[in-house]
């Protein structure tokens, strides 16, 4: 039976304190992931630059070790559930410390390029970003501590194609396990971008979960985290809860070890204690219906041949990054400067990163028949991704031409 974990965090901590003790107390989830606010996230260790604006946004201001231990102390009642808590957007080390010695965290997450200037979260570079982000895994690697990567999805709520969230699955993992981290929480967020149908969705995440688990070995093993798409849930709640219950039934077919429970609510309103326990509700009762087996989905050939076509596509995009490492860099799918490198040219790019200054911002993707594919907008076409890189590799070695 899979775990239950689900987020929570409200803008006043003593609600928030209040809800995690209800929701314990309801025996309807394994894991609470703590949500802190934004204040926390980017600032907990350099508390007078917060922001007023921001107090409360996004979670529960948490503002000191003794909070985090009170709501640690909250959950435990009930089934007496796991906690866990995102990692800060900056000062991802001391996070890590923090949240190890004040509840226990169940296991980290942190992300690959975000929580930069990409995403605006943080004032990092890219490749400073990278290099921080790698010394958050080591820390937990060296502690022989879980660890989860949020980086794939962050591609795809951007639009990117299909073929760059594989990749980036993969590259999550490949640096997780570079850094040391023995045990992997790979996330795989299904409904992304929102357009995207159920067999390509399946399709998707079968082909990261191919590339994710060739790294397998006796230091290296991952755990199948799955969840609904934020964005795709319905504003109107009876029909969120709806997609909630059948995005849960179609990632079941990867056997996850972990379901990630989105809050029906979150199309409308960030999830209390109540949403939580009715969420978790519309999970278990999904569960009971399908825990011991349904149709089989993973073998039907339109997902199978769209699987292969991304493994094979993703393969020629790590290739092309590989090619940016220099003869010093023995490892390049593990070097800041490359992944800095690919997503300044566009090997790595989405659509939202346009006028990014550390991006390049020029592709453009289109959902054909419920897959995101990169698209060529003058020809009005798909575009291979073979197609794609020549061009991208072509304009690189025009620039340099002219540097010279």
């Amino acid at each position: 039976v899979p775990l239950l974990r689900h987020h929570f965090g409200l803008p006043d901590f003593e609600a928030t304190r209040a809800g995690i003790e209800e929701i314990a107390a309801a025996r309807i989830l394994d894991v609470i992931s703590l949500a802190p606010d934004q204040n926390a996230q980017e600032s907990f260790f350099r508390q007078a630059s917060m922001d007023p604006m921001l107090e409360g946004a996004g979670g529960v201001p948490v503002r000191t070790r003794e909070q985090l231990e009170a709501l640690k102390s909250a959950s435990q009642t009930g089934n007496f559930p796991l906690m866990r808590i995102y990692s800060g957007t900056r000062d991802l080390v001391q996070w890590a410390e923090l949240s190890a010695a004040a509840i226990n965290n169940a296991w980290g997450a942190i992300p690959l390029c975000w929580y930069s200037t990409l995403d605006g979260r943080s004032d990092r570079s890219p490749e400073t970003a990278i290099r921080e982000n790698q010394e958050a895994m080591r820390w937990y690697g060296s502690r022989s501590l879980p660890l989860e990567v949020n980086e794939s999805h962050h591609w795809s709520l951007r639009d990117a194609h299909d073929t760059i969230a594989v990749v980036m699955a993969y590259l999550a993992a490949y640096n997780a396990k570079a850094a040391g981290v023995s045990e992997y929480v790979a996330q795989y967020m299904f409904n992304t971008p929102p357009m995207t149908s159920a067999p390509m969705d399946l399709a998707k995440m079968l082909a990261k979960v191919e590339l994710i688990e060739s790294l397998h070995d006796q230091s290296f093993h991952s755990w199948r985290q799955v969840r609904a798409g934020l964005l795709h849930l319905s504003p109107r709640e009876n029909m969120a809860k709806g997609q909630l219950a059948a995005s849960t039934a179609i990632a079941l077919q990867l056997r996850p070890h972990i379901i990630h429970v989105v809050g029906y609510c979150e199309g409308d309103h960030a999830a209390t204690a109540p949403d939580v326990i009715e969420s978790c509700d519309i999970v278990h009762g999904v569960l009971r219906n399908l825990l011991q087996g349904q149709p089989d989905m993973v073998n039907n050939p339109e997902v199978q041949q769209r699987k292969n076509m991304l493994v094979s596509e993703a393969e020629q995009l790590l290739e092309a990054i590989r090619c940016l490492g220099e003869e010093e860099e023995r490892d390049p799918l593990a070097s800041p400067r490359v992944l800095a490198e690919a997503i300044r040219t566009g090997l790595l790019d989405a659509p939202h990163l346009r006028g990014n200054s550390d991006a390049a911002g020029l592709l453009d993707t289109r959902a054909i028949n419920g897959a995101i594919l990169a698209w060529d907008k003058e020809a009005k076409r798909p575009l291979s991704e073979k197609e794609r890189i020549d061009r991208i590799m072509a304009n690189r070695a025009q620039t340099a031409v002219w540097a010279i």
